[in-house]
C-alpha cells in the first residue's frame, strides 16, 4: 500500500519549530527571517528523510509567489537559443527564482497555448525570446498580470530588449565590402544577402543594414540580391545552389543570415574546389565556434546574450515591463 506523503506540519512536528518556520526554510526565505543556521540544516536534513517535497502550486495558492519563471524560445536547435537559455537559467537562478525554458516551434498558437500553461501554473514572470506573435502574447500575459519582456524579437505591447540588426548588418556588409575582391563577371561582382524571412523584423532590419551600405558604396541595391528563402537549413542549400548556377559561380560576397542558413550554405560550398571557395568571401549574422573549422574565411556577428538578458531582467526588477519601450543591445564583429 502506498504510505502518506510528509507534510509541513509532520516536519514541523519531528523538528520542533513552527510550520512557518519550516515554510520559510524550504522555500529559501530563512535568511530574511534570520532563521539560526543550525535549525535550518535540520529541517532539511528532516526532509530529506522523509522524502518531502515542496508543493510548489499548493504554496503558490497561499503566498500568490511560486517562485516559477518561464522563457519561451522558437527552437532549441541552434547555439544562439541553446546559450540563451542557459544564460536565463543563471540569471535566474541567482535571484531565487525556478526557471522554465519551453520552445515554440515559431508557431503562434503553439506560443499561446503554453503561455496559458504557463499561468496556471503561476508562473510569476516570462521572457518571450523570439515569438512570432509577441504581441498576442503580451495580451494574455497582461490579462493574468505576469510580468513578461520581449526578448531577440520587440512587440508593441511590452518592453523589449533586442539586437542592433540595422548597426550589425551595416558592420558586417561593409567588412565584406572591405575584404572581398571585384570579380571580372558583373552579375558576380556583387554581394548577396540569404536566409531568413523578409516580412520578420529581425531579418527585415537586416536587410535595410546591407542594402542601405551597399547603396551608399555602389548605388542602388537589385532585388535579386536578397535571397529571403526561409530559416531551414535545406532551404538555404537550395538557395545557395540555385544562386550559384544563376551567375554562373559564386558572387564577390555572401551575407549569410543565421547558422542554421550557414549550415545548409556550407553543405553547398563543400560541393565545390577550395579554390573557388577563396574568390569570395562570407559572412554571417550569428555566431558559433566551431565556424573558425570552415575551409573559407568567414566573418560573424556575436550577438550580446548576457547584455540582452541582463537588460530584461533589469526591466523586470524595476517593474518598467508595461513602458513598450526598445532596448537595442550592439553585437560584435569577429573574423573566424
Amino acid at each position: 500500500m502506498a504510505t502518506r506523503k510528509s507534510t509541513i506540519y509532520d516536519l514541523a512536528k519531528l523538528a520542533d519549530v513552527s510550520a512557518s518556520t519550516v515554510s520559510a526554510i524550504l522555500n529559501g526565505t530563512w535568511k530574511e527571517r534570520r532563521i539560526a543556521a543550525k535549525t535550518v540544516e535540520k529541517v532539511q536534513q528532516l526532509a530529506a528523510e522523509q522524502r518531502y517535497t515542496l508543493n510548489r502550486q499548493a504554496s503558490g495558492l497561499r503566498t500568490s509567489k511560486s517562485g516559477l519563471i518561464g522563457m519561451l524560445i522558437p527552437l532549441h536547435d541552434n547555439r544562439f537559443f541553446s546559450s540563451m537559455a542557459q544564460t536565463f537559467e543563471t540569471l535566474a537562478r541567482a535571484r531565487g527564482l525556478y526557471p522554465i525554458v519551453v520552445s515554440t516551434l515559431r508557431d503562434p498558437a503553439l506560443e499561446v497555448q503554453t503561455v496559458s500553461a504557463l499561468i496556471s501554473y503561476r508562473i510569476e514572470s516570462l521572457l518571450v525570446v523570439g515569438a512570432t506573435d509577441p504581441d498576442a502574447v503580451s495580451r494574455l500575459c497582461a490579462s493574468h498580470d505576469v510580468a513578461h519582456v520581449n526578448v531577440d524579437l520587440p512587440g508593441t505591447l511590452a518592453s523589449s530588449v533586442i539586437s542592433d540588426n540595422y548597426w550589425g548588418a551595416q558592420q558586417l556588409t561593409a567588412c565584406l565590402v572591405a575584404h572581398s575582391q571585384p570579380q571580372r563577371a558583373a552579375r558576380r561582382n556583387k554581394l548577396y544577402f540569404l536566409g531568413g524571412v523578409a516580412s520578420d523584423y529581425a531579418t527585415r532590419r537586416r536587410i535595410d543594414g546591407f542594402t542601405d551600405t551597399l547603396a551608399a558604396e555602389f548605388g542602388p541595391v537589385d532585388p535579386a540580391q536578397i535571397v529571403a528563402c526561409g530559416y531551414e537549413a535545406h532551404l538555404a542549400e537550395a538557395a545557395a545552389r540555385a544562386l550559384y548556377q544563376r551567375l554562373g559561380g559564386l558572387p564577390r560576397a555572401l551575407f549569410v543570415n543565421s547558422t542554421i542558413a550557414l549550415e545548409g550554405v556550407t553543405r553547398f560550398l563543400k560541393t565545390l574546389p577550395d579554390a573557388e571557395l577563396a574568390r569570395s568571401t562570407f559572412g554571417c549574422f550569428d555566431w558559433d565556434p566551431f565556424a573558425a573549422y570552415l575551409s573559407f574565411p568567414l566573418w560573424m556577428v556575436r550577438q550580446d546574450i548576457e547584455g540582452l538578458l541582463g537588460g530584461a531582467f533589469e526591466i523586470l526588477d524595476a517593474g518598467s515591463y508595461a513602458e513598450g519601450r526598445v532596448v537595442e543591445i550592439k553585437p560584435a564583429l569577429l573574423s573566424m
